[in-house]
């Protein structure tokens, strides 16, 4: 596994930093999603990928590695099984952190760290992405363009509103 950093420690020990994070991706492999502070997300990061590209490999040491650190069977099926072979055209960045906002109880910055889509390699996955971005951009601006009619019928009104006060200045100006 990674070489955990120096410093201080997860709330604890090196053993207990350990099985927090050893918990934690069983968590995410479980589930797909866990919400957790940002300081356990980023050093979850690299810890889970780790783990990811064990489950790519797929042979049996790896999986003795795995059930080394996990202690679900259950789990470590599911990842070699499901996840590592949906990650297998993909290289590394199996992870995103997503931060969202401050506990309500101790002010502790949170974030959500998830496993990406399967089956798309990074720069597919990035412009997949973008394309939906667009996608949902384009009926925006449709409904800007149904908008801007109702705005030139106004100025139609204001116009024909102008003529009537020029008239009857003309008339003034004649009568005088």
């Amino acid at each position: 596994m990674p070489t955990p950093t120096k410093g201080a420690r997860l709330g604890g020990g090196p053993a207990h930093e350990r099985h927090m994070l050893a918990n934690l991706s069983q968590s995410l492999f479980e589930h797909g999603r866990i919400t957790t502070t940002v300081t356990k997300a980023k050093r979850l990061r690299p810890y889970a990928e780790r783990l990811v590209t064990f489950a790519k490999r797929g042979d049996l040491a790896s999986r003795r590695k795995v059930l080394g650190i996990i202690s679900d069977k259950g789990v470590v099926h599911k990842l070699f099984a499901e996840i590592g072979p949906g990650f297998a055209e993909r290289d590394g960045g199996y992870t995103r952190i997503t931060k969202v906002g401050n506990r309500k109880g101790d002010n502790a910055p949170m974030a959500v760290i998830e496993l990406v889509e399967f089956g798309a390699p990074a720069k597919k996955a990035v412009t997949k992405e973008a394309e939906k971005a667009a996608k949902k951009a384009a009926p925006k601006k449709a409904e800007k363009v149904e908008e801007a009619p109702v705005a030139e019928e106004t100025v139609e009104v204001v116009e024909e509103t102008e003529a009537p006060a020029a008239e009857a200045t003309d008339d003034a100006a004649e009568t005088k």
